[in-house]
């Protein structure tokens, strides 16, 4: 009898705490949050990222936390999504960091810099490596909370109306490329553009620059810009991993409940691992059609490659001479990728140039 009677109450017990919990969840508040993307409605991949990331919150809490997603354009430019979020017009928004080198450089190591991290590495320090806790402690200047909401992978170097064969090839090159990246080819003549993806293709046909680069052949072929420069140069060397972020206003985030916060940072870790899932599948295809069309794909010469690493790496001493936030960061990084590529040249690198070599054949 006993036995039947702490059967009973163990049962109500768990029924009780089946009607608690959702009674739990009703009593988190409703919020609603505007978020504004860098980018435009037609990259579904990178502009994506957000959606998906906002479905997310919405399921996780019930429909209790929504986000709305603005495509670049309609609600603040591009280029200006960082500062609405550090003076309130938007709660969030969904960008790359280094856009936002001309406030402070450092922004650009937590995104990728020239000759950085590759895409497993840039997330291994970012969410295991304490990368994340310092640039946070950095963004507090901003009145910004970052969270990683998506990789891209390792990008492509751009698309040119000429050959790039040597660096002497660089001089006086108009090229629209953003970043910390652009001050490191100004080193070897070119002349840096900062645009807006979805002002790219214009400049290009306008001919007011001469090259460009964006991301990789999925989107670079929605854009257009094998109809208006033919060749397409490889690798992106400024964009080995590079992190897409949620930016958060910095009050916003504090005051939000424990459980949206973390419902917020589940949902942008998921979204970004599913946009460089994506892209990975897209890119190959994308870039067979491109090749099938008549683009002509260019490796960069080691020459160019070597000028541009000793550019770059005379570039960080001597914005670290100057700027302590960024000499921490940048030597932060420069750890991590020399311990992350000891491990990778023994296991990743020669199973994966096996594979290559493999292919090939």
């Amino acid at each position: 009898m006993k036995r039947r009677q702490f059967i009973q109450t163990a049962a109500a017990g768990a029924a009780a705490s089946a009607v608690a919990m959702p009674a739990v969840a009703q009593s988190n508040p409703e919020v609603k949050w505007r978020l504004a993307s860098s980018f435009p409605k037609s990259l579904d991949t990178i502009y994506g990222g957000a959606e998906v990331m906002a479905k997310m919150v919405s399921e996780l809490t019930d429909g209790k936390f929504q986000i709305q997603v603005f495509a670049a354009g309609e609600i603040v430019p591009a280029l200006q999504a960082a500062d609405a979020v550090t003076n309130g017009t938007v709660e969030m928004c969904h960008t790359v960091s280094y856009y936002y080198v001309g406030k402070d450089p450092t922004f650009a190591v937590a995104a990728s810099v020239p000759f950085g991290l590759n895409a497993r590495a840039q997330n291994a320090w970012l969410f295991q490596g304490g990368g994340n806790e310092l640039f946070n402690e950095f963004y507090k200047k901003f009145n910004i909370h970052g969270l990683p909401c998506g990789n891209t992978g390792a990008q492509m170097g751009g698309w040119f109306r000429k050959e790039i064969k040597t660096p002497a090839d660089l001089q006086g090159l108009k090229m629209r490329i953003g970043g910390i990246a652009g001050s490191v080819l100004q080193k070897l003549g070119v002349v840096p553009q900062q645009i807006g993806g979805g002002d790219i293709y214009p400049a290009l046909e306008k001919g007011t620059i001469d090259g460009a680069e964006w991301v990789g052949p999925y989107d670079d072929e929605k854009l257009g810009f094998s109809k208006v420069a033919p060749y397409y140069y490889y690798p992106g060397f400024w964009e080995g991993g590079p992190c897409v972020h949620a930016f958060v206003n910095l009050d916003k985030w504090n005051a939000l409940p424990k459980a949206y916060q973390a419902a917020l940072t589940a949902a942008c870790t998921y979204a970004n691992t599913m946009m460089a899932a994506k892209y990975d599948v897209q890119n190959p295809q994308a870039l067979k059609r491109l090749v099938a069309a008549g683009t002509q794909l260019r490796p960069f010469s080691q020459e160019i490659l070597e000028a541009c690493l000793k550019a770059s790496n005379e570039l960080y001493s001597e914005i670290s001479a100057k700027n302590p936030d960024f000499k921490k960061a940048i030597e932060a990084m420069a750890a991590f990728r020399s311990e992350a590529y000891l491990w990778w040249q023994v296991a990743e690198l020669s199973f994966d140039v096996f594979q290559v070599r493999t292919r090939a054949r």
